[in-house]
């Protein structure tokens, strides 16, 4: 199919896009993540692995603001969904643990946790959705989430971030790619949906590099989702410092969107996108600063996916 300016002002993106996998799944009910924070913390932060976490991360910039002031758990839910009703008029709820490492403690807690989120208007919320690192995954975690699956949609999201060891160890990442190969292994035939959640940019990985991104996730066929971002500098990060002494190349909007446009192509038709770029809040950022708002940015992106007749998977070849 062509893509043109006519489909994408129709809703046709190119790609499997998140918003519109929900609308059909839900028949055609307005479903919103409400995000929570379990006040986790990361294992390459209280010392079990490292100190200081990623170098590129400060948990801050990846959790809206008006999450990280409201410390209840019970109240974070309540208000998330007050404000997708009124802001979005949600219909449905996802409930989002995700800030830090939410499968980072003793099963009988994580239940305590997820259950008190989960009873919380409960008729309403169709899915949980746990954000985690794959060194924190293991059989009795998989089981404790997969008892939620006869109630609610239930998707594991792990950070993958990079598919080169050389980069994971850069970043003080605390785990290497066989980490992710070895959560993957354990979920094979789970009833969850996997989400993998990648960072592009890292200035010593190549475009072919990143490029080869597409093959890891295409092999994979437990991958139900993915969420690309661009690496971005905040402040609060040892990155963010190392940037402020000798400031390195990052993608302009431009460079980020054509790159975009000969991922997606490789990419396996059936992954649904969950997202194609990170924002962090502004007070939070040091670069790239595009200078638009998420739905500017969003919208250059798609135009020149549109304008180019990018389609998701052209150039997918099954392994």
């Amino acid at each position: 199919m062509q893509v043109t300016a006519t489909t994408l002002q129709e809703g046709f993106k190119g790609y499997n896009n998140y918003g519109p996998w929900l609308r059909e799944k839900y028949n055609g009910q307005r479903v919103f993540k409400v995000i929570v924070d379990g006040g986790f913390t990361c294992p390459n932060r209280d010392g079990s692995k490292g100190y200081g976490g990623c170098t590129y991360c400060n948990v801050d910039s990846f959790t809206p603001s008006v999450s990280r002031s409201t410390p209840n758990l019970r109240e974070q839910v309540e208000q998330g969904m007050e404000r997708a009703i009124k802001g979005n008029k949600a219909d449905k709820f996802i409930i989002y643990f995700q800030p830090n490492t939410n499968t980072y403690a003793p099963a009988h807690y994580l239940k305590m946790l997820y259950d008190e989120a989960l009873s919380i208007n409960t008729e309403n919320i169709v899915g949980l959705s746990v954000g985690t690192r794959p060194d924190c995954i293991d059989a009795e975690k998989i089981a404790l989430l997969e008892s939620y699956t006869d109630r609610f949609d239930v998707d594991l999201e792990m950070g993958m971030e990079s598919i080169y060891n050389d980069t994971l160890n850069q970043i003080n990442r605390g785990c290497l790619h066989d980490d992710l190969l070895t959560a993957l292994k354990l979920v094979e035939n789970s009833k969850l949906d996997i989400c993998v959640h990648t960072i592009f940019g890292f200035p010593w990985e190549t475009r072919d590099m990143m490029l080869a991104y597409a093959d890891e996730i295409n092999r994979h066929r437990q991958i139900k989702f993915v969420k690309f971002h661009h690496l971005h500098i905040v402040e609060g990060s040892v990155m963010g410092v190392k940037y402020k002494r000798d400031p390195f190349k990052l993608f302009s909007l431009h460079e980020y969107a054509e790159f975009l446009c000969d991922l997606l192509p490789l990419v396996r038709p059936d992954v649904v996108i969950q997202r194609l770029f990170g924002l962090s809040d502004r007070e939070l950022l040091i670069a790239p600063n595009w200078q638009l708002k998420k739905s500017e940015i969003q919208y250059y992106i798609d135009k020149m996916i549109s304008d180019r007749g990018i389609i998701q998977g052209s150039k997918y070849l099954a392994f």
